[in-house]
């Protein structure tokens, strides 16, 4: 279905979408943890069947969110979920990582987006026109969408990550750099799901064998 004009609150409506056809919105989750990939989505709605309660992933509770994340998949007209490495984020750098995650979810929709609307302001290398909007995630639909799904798939994965690795707390930290996980890498050291690249998981690793990651 081409997009039409966005169902959009008022302060959303200074944001004009001019190219015709359907619009992708784009979000990552991930960037800042010590531990695990970075994730992006990238959605593409449904006008004739909007969903109530969009919003910026983070201001949402969990429970909300779940909720939204299986609501986005029933009723978007296209969705992809990707993923780039700890070891691509170590090669790369966390942030052209987090573009080729990006560019990996909007290549893997199954329909083609005429624009993608990307959260924040720096772009992924795409084959379609592109717009960076910086708090796209709490102003642009599609991006909201995009940013559920991206949080809720990781926040799964350090499930994951929780039970092959239980004494590092992933379940609750989701790998972000807080004094317990500080913690438990000085104590048991940096598995190979944490991302040596990022300085905390290097000083402990040099801490327990003298040299340098």
């Amino acid at each position: 279905m081409q997009s039409r004009d966005c169902w959009m609150e008022p302060e959303q409506m200074a944001l004009c979408f001019d190219v015709p056809g359907l619009m992708a919105g784009v979000d990552e989750a991930g960037r800042g943890p010590l531990a695990g990939p970075v994730v992006a989505a990238a959605v593409i709605l449904d006008d004739d069947n909007p969903i109530e309660g969009l919003a910026d992933s983070k201001a949402l509770t969990a429970r909300r969110r779940e909720l939204l994340f299986d609501q986005v998949r029933a009723r978007a007209l296209s969705f992809c979920i990707a993923e780039a490495s700890v070891e691509e984020i170590d090669r790369l750098n966390i942030l052209h990582a987090t573009m080729l995650a990006m560019k990996r979810a909007v290549e893997g929709l199954r329909l083609k987006p005429a624009k993608a609307l990307v959260d924040g302001n720096r772009l992924p290398p795409l084959r379609i026109p592109a717009e960076a909007i910086v708090r796209g995630d709490a102003l642009v639909p599609a991006i909201s969408a995009a940013s559920i799904l991206a949080k809720v798939h990781r926040d799964r994965l350090c499930q994951q990550l929780h039970a092959a690795h239980p004494h590092y707390g992933f379940d609750v930290h989701k790998g972000y750099p807080t004094p317990a996980h500080l913690a438990a890498l000085r104590e048991h050291g940096a598995s190979e799901v944490h991302r040596r690249s990022f300085r905390p998981v290097r000083e402990a690793l040099m801490a327990r064998t003298g040299a340098p990651a």
